[in-house]
């Protein structure tokens, strides 16, 4: 039987909206709780409200998602902690309605909600695989629908950028990569899945300071979930002995749901592994 007490997690995107959800959830579980974030204060903050409810051993490490320098030496972080790692919750993600760059010359939007997760896993698969019995969730969305299928001749879409189709391609990147992830991981005691946490009314997609955010929110506000809500799956796939047996599954609701037939395409998550792996590899 799973059960996160006293268990090790490492969640991205945690200060905010589902990812904060889950964090003091797991934490009010018994978990110890690592997460990533960008602001030292917005860190210190979810870090006194974490203890405030928890024993557990809890931290936060210091990183920009979109630099593969920083995931790196976030990972080492972790690691030099010398402590197991059994869940590994990729949370963190945006939306840009304008075109940015990384330090590294990849399109903010892609490299954080994709590259972000694939690094950052791969930088601490090992870790993971001395778990007894560990997990890996993918927050993706039911937005991988926007797209037909991944834009691999403009992966960084310079030659267009629409801001929803974009994150369309993150989206369902985040699926590919958890089945094809999960496909190697077959033999290993570690189950791999992605999740849609609804449309959540939160911080999300703030980082634009432009009308077009404002009407969309004001449009989208009455069907938008709550921040609880929207992390009901992602904590739990994080936390249920229900779905110990379970991997390369893409869930909603807290139950397995349907993806398009672009998000079940072998070839694309391949394609799309080695493309990740050769972007990646020289940080």
């Amino acid at each position: 039987m799973f059960d996160v007490k006293n268990k090790n997690i490492l969640i991205t995107g945690a200060t905010s909206g589902i990812g904060r959800e889950s964090a003091l959830a797991l934490a009010k579980m018994g978990a110890n709780i690592t997460f990533i974030a960008r602001n030292k204060l917005k860190a210190e903050n979810l870090l006194t409200d974490i203890n405030k409810i928890s024993n557990g051993q809890n931290s936060f490490i210091i990183a920009d998602l979109s630099s593969q320098e920083d995931i790196k030496t976030a990972s080492e972080k972790y690691l030099d902690k010398n402590i197991s790692l059994d869940v590994l919750l990729n949370n963190a993600g945006l939306i840009n309605f304008k075109r940015n760059e990384t330090i590294d010359g990849f399109e903010e939007t892609f490299a954080i909600n994709h590259l972000a997760y694939f690094s950052l896993t791969n930088l601490l698969l090992d870790k993971i695989k001395e778990s007894n019995s560990a997990r890996i969730v993918n927050v993706s969305s039911a937005a991988h629908q926007f797209v037909k299928r991944m834009n691999f001749n403009d992966i960084h879409s310079k030659k267009s950028y629409k801001p929803f189709q974009v994150y369309g391609y993150t989206k369902l990147a985040n699926i590919l990569f958890t089945k094809k992830l999960s496909s190697i991981l077959e033999s290993e005691k570690i189950t791999v899945n992605s999740l849609h946490p609804g449309v959540v009314g939160t911080s999300f997609g703030q980082n634009n300071s432009n009308n077009l955010n404002k009407v969309l929110s004001f449009i989208a506000k009455p069907f938008m979930r709550t921040s609880e809500k929207g992390a009901e799956t992602s904590i739990y796939l994080c936390s249920s002995p229900d779905v110990s047996d379970i991997s390369g599954q893409y869930f909603y609701n807290c139950k397995v749901a349907k993806t398009s037939k672009w998000a079940q395409s072998k070839e694309d998550a391949d394609k799309l592994w080695d493309l990740s792996e050769k972007m990646t590899r020289s940080y």
